[in-house]
């Protein structure tokens, strides 16, 4: 029936396709929303096994001091960003919107603020390195707060998308409860 020269159904000239059903746009809007943010879920979840990598590697002495740094205090609340990270999950499956919103304000909370709060803390030592090229803590032999501060760069980027997509995701779950009570 698809064939442009083959047999055509009797009465009919191929122009009556109005009738057909087509997926509501904000089913495909959640669709793809929901595939964005798991993307971001597997970097985020990355990032943490990072951080808490170097954070049990220098707690548990497994290798010398000058091969891992100790881990700045913005590391410790930041092992927190796994909460909104479940959560966030945990609300794609079933539409839940209430997991959907506390994993929002959580990773503001969790995940970008221990983030800014870190960006602040190393400035000091990234203006010595910048300043006088000197550095004291490093990991695998680059100057600590250079990596860490390219993990904050991803990490605020990963995490600004999240918030983003998930209150585009929110918007849409609204627009499809608000159809479904107008019928």
């Amino acid at each position: 029936m698809t064939s442009r020269v083959g047999p055509r159904a009797a009465g009919t000239d191929g122009s009556d396709f109005k009738h057909r059903e087509k997926v509501n746009s904000h089913y495909q809007m959640s669709a793809s929303l929901k595939s964005e943010i798991r993307k971001l879920n597997f970097v985020h979840l990355l990032l943490w096994l990072l951080v808490a990598a170097q954070v049990i590697v220098s707690k548990l002495d497994l290798v010398p001091s000058d091969t891992v740094a100790e881990p700045y205090r913005w590391e410790y609340p930041y092992l927190i960003s796994l909460f909104p990270l479940v959560t966030g999950s945990l609300s794609l499956p079933k539409n839940n919107i209430s997991y959907l919103v506390i994993s929002m304000i959580s990773s503001g909370l969790f995940s970008i603020a221990p983030l800014f709060y870190g960006s602040m803390e190393m400035l000091g030592e990234a203006q010595q390195l910048y300043r006088h090229g000197k550095a004291y803590r490093f990991i695998f032999g680059w100057a600590a707060v250079t990596v860490m501060y390219l993990v904050m760069v991803v990490a605020v980027q990963v995490h600004a998308w999240q918030i983003y997509y998930s209150k585009k995701l929110l918007d849409a779950w609204f627009d499809s409860t608000q159809e479904k009570k107008k019928k």
